[in-house]
């Protein structure tokens, strides 16, 4: 056909019309055999079929007269039809199937075998009933024209195998293996034989083994065509294993050591692998004295041989180098090491600058091949490091890791970044050196290297951050000032992409930043970007991350007047945002400040702001709100909230009056069952232990301005980081009689005893040091624990101080006049708190204006 020109050059000439003609009927012939294809009624009325019959009669009804594809669906009913009724189905409609099996296609087929299968598998029958039914039916179709369906007929065979008496074994398959094993019969036949002994070995006796199986096993290793040899020696790794340490090294290991000198490429290739997987089973003689040196041979001749050996060798090469650490020479151990090094840059000093199109077919074939092998080499890296020892990294292999995280190939970027965290825990103190490799994966241009580091990136963090090791707190992030800008590039880049899954796993491993970043750097480089995707992006799963870790940012900010603003914007541009998609994110956030941040927290300040949607014009936010009540009433702690839940069941009680949305109507109803039964409160341990540290976050925060009040100067983050080392008080020996309340910031009041305020100091340092220790991700869990201990260790580093070296103006402190009078630590904020801070009059606070409020928070420009 030809393509249509563009609207702004149509040509109405004639002879442009007749094309555009021609280019109809061409649609027209198009179209015309998806009419033919229609069923006529006398082929419906063929396939009809009498619905008062029995499955079983309708079973033996279709096989007998019905077509290839009502026969097919049949024998894939089978399994169902031997749960139902076994006992007819073996008299009345296995006799139809195998009739019809000798004359099926290949789908008939493979769906029998399937069948034949999933029946083994039920346990439908006894063992003795399906060898009886089953089994010949089975060995029949092994040796079929088609090598799917005989490939499908043996797998079938060789689970069997695994259930059936001994006896049956050796009568119905081990006896007619004799003349299926010889010359005379087909290679197909061959073949299967092979890999039956392969499963047969592990059934038998030692003896039987030796006398009935091992006599097959040497002919089929000898045999003339190339394929028996290489299927029956890849065999032999079950054979050895079934047969004993002794049998293996006098029947097995001769066979191995003759086939590694074959004339076929894939029988060397299949004596290699097998003498690998078989590594463990030798002693160290057979290692050193026999193994070695094929091994030897092999890695000297493969350059020479096939690519398809290089790409099987270097596969090997980490689980070769582990099996023979310890009989190699220095010598030896050198040539190894090189040979791999060789191996990881394969193929590249061949790059030029050719068009794709102008290389021959066989010179591509070939760089894919190499690519393989550089992938293979990245699998390896990590088992390599090993073989090296981690203390001979830079030495020895930083070059090699250097060159394939600047591989040209994405697959080998790809697998290296898979493996980038067990090499970082390899390094452990050493991890500092692969730092500008983290980089460089950061910002590669693929979303697929991107995607594969971000698995385990806030391991990866971690160690960086402590220098392998917990205990050593001075290899900081200090030496990678380029961290934040590739951090913030990689979600730049997640989120321009269409590949959303990536961008919303991206978002959700950035909740580790409060570990090895200052929340000062969150602040203005992360937490802007995190409102703007919430309200911006398009993808729910995606904001909803953003959300999410949002509230771990704010949970662990250790800046009060960056709290309230954080909340501010959370309670104005969301939660009275003029969006009603907003407002629906909004109570995400809330769902998710419930869990992280204590109950006190949650009514202090989310509260009424949540419940006064309750009059939202959009019956979705209303319908959300409801879904979210029973959680909202799970933080009040009666009696102290007495007036709260006065107002929640005032608001459920209106909502039941005069609700006009019935689905909405039908929620209400029934949540509201929960909502006003009178329930015992417990003493929550999780939400005790979250109270005490959101007020060891004021007192640190109290404590700090008095220090640099004191002083005259700030406390610089390394002095504080020092401090912090300095003091190695455990989380466990907090004070236990901490009131659980959360004051406001007016009710933090400096001690005027000195021991008093050193306790607090030792005491808030200390949770900012211990409490952010572990993983970030237990975080994930802390909803479901109620162990006081369990949610202390899940916490990660709040407010750990980084020690970047930072130009950036806006990564500077901003003085009080530069901070919009909406936003000032003195403009109150909507509380419900227990607490006797700056809580305010709820009536006043949480009532909605008629208009939803502007936000006058500017967005900060954030630096990539």
């Amino acid at each position: 056909m030809h393509p249509p020109p563009p609207a702004a050059a149509m040509d109405f000439s004639q002879n442009r019309l007749f094309g555009y003609m021609e280019d109809l009927q061409e649609l027209t012939i198009i179209e015309r055999p998806v009419r033919r294809s229609l069923k006529t009624p006398e082929e419906i009325e063929r396939l009809t079929v009498d619905e008062d019959l029995s499955d079983i009669e309708r079973a033996v009804y279709l096989l007998s007269a019905g077509q290839d594809v009502q026969g097919t669906s049949v024998i894939a009913n089978l399994p169902f039809l031997m749960r139902q009724n076994p006992t007819e189905t073996l008299r009345r409609v296995l006799p139809k199937v195998r009739e019809a099996l000798h004359v099926a296609g290949v789908e008939m087929q493979l769906t029998a075998a399937m069948s034949f299968l999933t029946i083994l598998q039920d346990e439908s029958v006894s063992i003795h009933a399906y060898t009886h039914s089953f089994l010949q039916v089975i060995l029949l179709h092994l040796e079929h024209r088609d090598t799917g369906v005989s490939n499908a007929w043996l797998e079938t065979l060789l689970s069997v195998i695994e259930v059936l008496p001994k006896e049956t074994l050796r009568h119905e398959i081990l006896n007619p293996l004799v003349s299926k094993a010889q010359l005379s019969q087909t290679v197909q036949s061959r073949l299967v034989s092979c890999k039956i002994l392969g499963k047969l070995t592990n059934k038998f006796d030692a003896h039987t083994i030796k006398r009935e199986i091992l006599p097959l096993v040497k002919s089929l290793c000898q045999d003339v065509e190339y394929e028996v040899r290489s299927c029956m020696c890849r065999q032999l790794e079950n054979i050895a294993q079934g047969i004993g340490t002794e049998l293996t090294k006098s029947v097995v290991l001769p066979e191995l050591i003759e086939l590694s000198r074959d004339e076929g490429s894939s029988v060397r290739l299949a004596a290699f692998e097998t003498l690998v997987n078989l590594l463990d089973i030798f002693d160290t003689d057979d290692r050193s004295q026999t193994i070695l040196p094929l091994v030897k041979s092999f890695c000297e001749k493969s350059f020479k041989a096939d690519e398809s050996i290089l790409i099987s060798l270097s596969f090997h090469l980490g689980k070769l180098c582990h099996g023979l650490y310890g009989i190699f020479t220095p010598d030896q151990h050198l040539r190894f090491l090189e040979f791999y090094k060789k191996l990881c840059t394969l193929g590249l000093q061949q790059e030029n600058g050719h068009n794709e199109n102008q290389i021959p077919p066989q010179i591509l074939e070939q760089e894919k091949k190499y690519i393989s092998v550089r992938k293979n080499c990245a699998y390896n890296f990590p088992a390599m490091i090993v073989f090296v020892d981690p203390k001979n990294f830079h030495m020895e292999l930083y070059s090699t890791f250097f060159c394939l995280c600047h591989d040209p190939e994405v697959p080998v970027r790809y697998t290296i970044a898979i493996c980038f965290y067990e090499v970082s825990k390899l390094l452990n103190s050493g991890v500092y050196l692969i730092h500008k490799e983290l980089i460089t994966l950061l910002q590669d241009e693929s979303l697929e290297v991107l995607d594969a580091l971000i698995d385990h990136l806030p391991e990866i963090l971690e160690l960086m951050s402590t220098g392998g090791e917990s205990s050593v707190q001075e290899n900081k992030l200090s030496s990678l000032p380029d961290l934040i800008p590739a951090l913030t590039a990689a979600e730049q880049r997640a989120a321009a992409s269409l590949k959303w899954r990536t961008h919303e796993k991206l978002l959700q491993k950035y909740a580790c930043l409060p570990h090895v970043i200052s929340s000062d750097q969150i602040y203005y480089r992360f937490l802007q970007r995190m409102f703007t995707i919430m309200m911006t992006n398009n993808v729910l799963p995606v904001q909803k991350a953003a959300s999410r870790t949002l509230c771990i940012f704010l949970r662990y900010n250790r800046k009060q007047e960056q709290r309230h603003e954080v909340i501010q914007k959370l309670i104005e541009q969301l939660g009275q945002g003029k969006s009603y998609w907003n407002r629906l994110r909004f109570l995400d956030t809330c769902e998710f400040i419930i869990e992280i941040f204590s109950k006190s927290f949650f009514c202090k300040y989310f509260f009424l702001p949540a419940i006064e949607l309750t009059h939202d014009p959009v019956a979705n936010v209303r319908m959300k709100l409801c879904y979210l009540l029973p959680k909202v009433k799970s933080t009040l702690k009666i009696p102290a909230d007495k007036h709260l839940l006065q107002q929640l069941e005032m608001c459920v009680r209106k909502l039941l009056c005069q609700e006009k949305d019935k689905d909405v109507l039908a929620i209400v109803k029934r949540v509201s069952i929960t909502l006003f039964q009178k329930k015992f409160y417990e003493k929550d341990l999780l939400d005790q232990e979250k109270e005490r540290e959101e007020l060891l976050l004021l007192e640190m925060e109290q404590l700090e301005k008095e220090k640099q009040q004191n002083d005259g100067r700030p406390m610089s983050d390394k002095m504080f980081e020092k401090k912090r080392r300095d003091t190695k008080t455990p989380t466990q020996s907090l004070p236990k009689n901490i009131p659980i309340s959360v004051p406001g910031p007016s009710s933090v009041t400096p001690s005027t005893s000195k021991e008093i305020k050193k306790s607090k100091l030792i005491r808030s340092q200390s949770f900012n040091n211990q409490a952010f220790h572990a993983k970030y991700g237990n975080l994930e869990k802390c909803a479901s624990k109620s162990s006081t201990t369990g949610y202390t260790t899940s916490v990660s580093g709040l407010g750990k101080t980084s020690v970047l070296s930072l130009t950036d103006d806006s990564f500077r402190t901003r003085n009080a006049s530069s901070v919009p009078s909406s936003f000032s630590p003195n403009t109150p904020l909507p509380s419900t708190s227990r607490g006797t801070g700056n809580s305010v009059d709820p009536k006043s606070s949480g009532s909605k204006d008629t208009q939803p409020r502007k936000a006058t928070l500017k967005s900060r420009k954030s630096n990539p």
